[in-house]
């Protein structure tokens, strides 16, 4: 990230206007940013940009870069409106997720994991305690070592098996998979952890969108989330 940054504070973007064809989106893509998408934000003359290393704000003609939180100030409250691009993104993957529901239900948080994980098996070891305090855990793969990891192909063997909570369980237990898929469901999460700025596991995304780096135990993370 901080390559980028640097990139970016020594580049002149000269780029005439952030038309259909985003040429914003080509000049990026070419300085480490990965896919681009570029749409409208709430500002007017200002472009969202939602890249590989996350979400940016770029001026209409292309000069200017912005970097950071956007909130909008609403009467009911602050509303992160980054985080919130994003939250629509990550619900598009419920389908693909391990959910362990919470049956009565007061949170859900969505959580980037790697089954090499340390502090993510102590999550896992204590998914009761979450569902018993109303915490629904959603799962989504990161594979810390990267796309080409024996972790992602094993993750992405448990995501696409049949009943992926259980092989879940039996790799938390120590069962792990023995076929190896090429990871192309875990891929989509892995790019998706880059773009909320995942960097370690396990990473927990709020029903909000706010992101709680690392683990916290169950009567933790409840506290954490009642005071948002």
């Amino acid at each position: 990230m901080n390559k980028i940054l640097t990139a970016l504070s020594l580049t002149a973007l000269s780029i005439s206007a952030i038309a259909a064809e985003s040429p914003i989106a080509s000049q990026l893509k070419k300085m480490g940013f990965g896919e681009v998408e570029v749409k409208p934000s709430p500002i007017k003359g200002v472009q969202t940009i939602v890249s590989s290393a996350g979400v940016f704000y770029a001026t209409e003609d292309g000069k200017y870069i912005l970097q950071g939180k956007l909130f909008e100030i609403t009467d009911k409250g602050v509303v992160d409106v980054t985080n919130k691009e994003l939250l629509e993104k990550l619900n598009a993957l419920k389908s693909e997720m391990i959910v362990y529901p919470a049956k009565n239900e007061k949170h859900v948080v969505t959580v980037f994991f790697d089954i090499t994980c340390h502090y993510c098996h102590k999550l896992h070891e204590q998914l009761k305690e979450y569902n018993d305090l109303g915490i629904t855990v959603r799962y989504l793969a990161f594979p810390r070592n990267g796309m080409d990891s024996k972790a992602a192909k094993q993750m992405e063997a448990i995501f696409t098996s049949k009943d992926p909570v259980f092989a879940l369980n039996e790799a938390e237990n120590g069962n792990l998979p023995k076929e190896l898929k090429e990871a192309a469901v875990v891929k989509k999460h892995y790019e998706l952890g880059g773009k909320f700025g995942v960097q370690g596991t396990p990473t927990i995304i709020t029903s909000s969108g706010e992101v709680i780096a690392g683990y916290l135990p169950p009567k933790e993370l409840l506290e954490a989330l009642e005071t948002q």
